[in-house]
């Protein structure tokens, strides 16, 4: 895996997302984010992936005890039913494998609650197997800031690439010139990216502003 270099940013037709055990049991004991945050973020990057048509993978465990996967998640991808697991380690659950493994990409970015167990273990896997692996922690939370924090630099040693959501998405766009995915991605910014979402709907405001005003007769 390059860790320099233009190779070693993500790229839209190389990327599958998976999104693993966003479900009210983690959520109820998450503690290293506030839960809003990790909702925001993770929807927010599935909609990223949306725009840019990267495969992205749903998955619960045990789903009849610990809850569907979040509304707003599912509300993303309406008609795609999660895969629900048994599986702690979702990289040993082949449903959700042997999707990624069909796919044949191979920039793997993975988010998940709880960071130090169902990101930790698949992210590990999957390093093993290959695959260049972007964990997005700000999409991801732990029982703890500490277990959080702990199993990103884990993750780190082991070779994933800590990354956050806007990061991904920026590094997919690239260039702004990219007319097709760049009004989309802007509208998926206005609503998830927090203040420079405020900044961009301000700045549209002002241009519309400033087009009124050099328009004769306004």
């Amino acid at each position: 895996m390059s860790k320099a270099g233009l190779n070693a940013l993500l790229r839209p037709e190389d990327s599958i997302v998976v999104l693993i055990d966003h479900q009210p049991y983690q959520f109820t004991n998450l503690n290293s984010h506030d839960a809003t945050t990790i909702v925001n973020n993770v929807v927010g990057l599935a909609k990223g992936a949306k725009v840019f048509n990267v495969p992205t993978i749903l998955t619960t465990v045990i789903e009849e005890r610990g809850g569907y996967i979040i509304k707003q998640l599912q509300d993303v991808y309406p008609d795609q039913k999660p895969i629900n697991r048994t599986w702690i380690n979702t990289w040993q659950d082949p449903h959700v494998t042997d999707i990624v493994k069909k796919s044949g990409r191979k920039q793997l970015v993975l988010a998940a609650l709880w960071t130090e167990v169902c990101l930790a273990q698949p992210a590990i896997q999957a390093l093993g197997e290959g695959y260049e692996v972007f964990v997005v922690t700000d999409a991801s939370g732990g029982v703890s800031a500490e277990s959080h924090d702990i199993a990103v630099r884990r993750l780190v040693q082991a070779g994933a690439v800590p990354i956050t959501w806007m990061a991904v998405v920026s590094e997919w766009q690239r260039d702004w010139a990219r007319e097709q995915t760049a009004v989309e991605l802007a509208g998926v910014m206005a609503e998830h990216g927090g203040a420079s979402g405020i900044a961009y709907a301000w700045e549209v405001q002002l241009l519309a502003s400033a087009g009124k005003a050099a328009t004769p007769g306004m």
